[in-house]
Order: structure tokens, then sequence, then C-alpha cells
């Protein structure tokens, strides 16, 4: 292995994930995901209503919103107030699309998820922190409605988590720290659900080209660390 890890773990070894619920006292719930040095805060909160676009069709909705601190990075980051940059707003999107297709958006009723994912802290792997942790999340927020008696039975009907995946010295590694991040070859963010089918697959050539025996790899990779994260969301919500 010709790319030594600052943190000495091995190429298939995740940085430590923690989920600490009930982190804030007034979100229906709150996870503060911590992946490494990575922290990120997230929040859900429903409301009835929904988007005018669905009114009508007995549908809900979930959307997200993503922001990172100021002094979340060495440097301190401009906070975004009226114009979000792109980045942010790629990252969000793709934040409620991975866990829209977590929920029977029909089963939710006519009302709007909220999932509020705020780096306090970055070091790398923001995004697949937000969508795993805000999984966490999502799913103590829809089952404290189904306890209220608001809801019959909790909307949720997929697990899903997300992580990063790159080639580094030509190799896979993955759940990738800053260093690595900027070094890689090519950088990936891959999501998925818990019967491991893809959700989405966000992945570019930064210096070279890779082969399809790559890819095949790093999504290989990316499916033993998702199957971990599995693992650690059902042991935080039981």
């Amino acid at each position: 292995m010709s790319w030594q890890r600052p943190d000495h773990r091995q190429p298939n070894q995740l940085r430590p994930i923690s989920f600490v619920r009930g982190f804030t006292k007034f979100a229906p719930a709150s996870v503060l995901t911590k992946c490494g040095d990575t922290q990120v805060l997230c929040n859900v909160t429903i409301q009835p209503g929904i988007p005018r676009f669905l009114e009508g069709t007995g549908s809900g909705w979930l959307t997200a919103e993503y922001r990172m601190l100021p002094g979340a990075t060495p440097q301190r980051q401009t906070r975004e107030l009226l114009k979000l940059s792109g980045r942010t707003q790629e990252i969000q999107r793709l934040i409620g699309r991975s866990l829209r297709a977590a929920v029977d958006l029909t089963a939710l009723g006519e009302r709007t998820v909220f999932v509020d994912a705020d780096v306090l802290q970055a070091d790398a792997g923001t995004r697949t922190a937000s969508i795993t942790g805000g999984y966490v999340a999502l799913a103590e927020a829809l089952d404290k409605l189904v306890q209220a008696g608001e809801l019959e039975r909790s909307p949720i009907r997929h697990q899903i988590a997300a992580v990063s995946v790159g080639l580094l010295a030509g190799e896979p590694f993955l759940d990738l720290k800053y260093e690595e991040d900027v070094a890689a070859q090519t950088d990936f963010n891959i999501v998925m659900n818990d019967e491991l089918n893809i959700i989405e697959i966000q992945g570019t050539a930064e210096a070279e080209s890779f082969s399809r025996t790559q890819l095949n790899q790093l999504i290989d990779l990316a499916e033993t660390g998702i199957q971990e994260l599995l693992d650690a969301q059902r042991h935080a919500l039981s």
C-alpha cells in the first residue's frame, strides 16, 4: 500500500462513528453525528402543510437545509445568508433526495419534514454524515408521531446511509478524511438503502480517469462501509 493514511486506518476501515440523540431541547429529534473529526448536528422538525405543487395529492414532503458554521474549518468560513453557494445548494438537495428515499410520503400525510444539517466541525464527509445522521433523527421524529397517535405506523420504508470512497495512489480507500479528500485521484459519495440498493452516486476523476474495474472496487468498498453504518444506526435507535 503506497498511500499511508494520516490516522493509520486500514483502507477498508471507517472512522469512528457515533450518534448523540437528544442533543438539543426543542427539535422533535436532534442528533449530533460524529464521524472522526467531522461533527454534524441533524435536527428534524415536522409541520402540517405541504408545498403548493403537492396540494390535493394526500402526499407529504421532506426537504433539507445544510449549512457550515463559520468556525467549522481551520479558516473561518463566511456565513451564508441570502445567497447560498452552489456547493451548499447541491449538498442540501442531495440530503433531501437521499432521505426522501427512506419515507413513504403518502403514509406521512400532508406534513412537511424539515431536516436541518449544521456542520459544527468539518474534516471531510460532511454530506455523507448529514445523510447518515439525518436518517437517525428522521426515524426518531417519525416514531414520536406514531407514539403520539398522529400516525398509525411509521412511514419509514428503508434505512439510508452514505459514505465516501476514493482512489489514492491507484488504490481504493473508504471514508476519506480531509487530507485524503484533497489528494484523491477519484472521489465518490455513495448513498444506499438497507437492501444495499443504490440511491445516488456522485463521483468524478480529479486527476486521472479511472477504469470500470476500479469503479466496481469503489462501489464494493462503499457497500462494506454502509453495512457498518446501517448497523451503527440500528444500534443508536435501539
